[in-house]
């Protein structure tokens, strides 16, 4: 396995296993984000949108993660670099803090998605 498409699989566990964190241990995954455990409707949405968020992007990457599938890491790396774009906007447009640390993240995992989207099938 070439060291692409290694951090690509790294990732797409990485992402899993934060997704399953919101299913089985909320309190850790949402504190790993710099958020509180919200109460009610608001817990089901925090919880619902943040596990379907890991989940779809975690397993989204791990399938293309598989040669001759690098294609489909386009989607998690829109929705992962997406994410960095939505809490720029969210500091610029609605006082939101600079989340600097997590843009940072976003952006690294994005690029090497598109990366290995566009060179990981071309290597076989």
């Amino acid at each position: 396995m070439n060291r692409l498409r290694l951090i690509v699989v790294l990732l797409g566990v990485f992402f899993t296993v934060q997704g399953i964190g919101f299913l089985v241990a909320p309190q850790r995954a949402v504190e790993s984000l710099g958020m509180p455990l919200l109460d009610g409707v608001a817990r089901s949405t925090q919880l619902g949108d943040f596990a379907a968020f890991f989940l779809v992007a975690g397993l989204g990457i791990l399938l293309g993660s598989r040669p001759g599938h690098a294609g489909a890491l386009l989607f998690p790396a829109a929705l992962i670099g997406g994410a960095a774009v939505t809490r720029t906007l969210a500091w610029l447009l609605h006082d939101a803090d600079f989340a600097a640390m997590f843009i940072v993240v976003e952006v690294i995992t994005g690029a090497i998605l598109y990366r290995a989207a566009t060179t990981l099938d071309s290597r076989l």
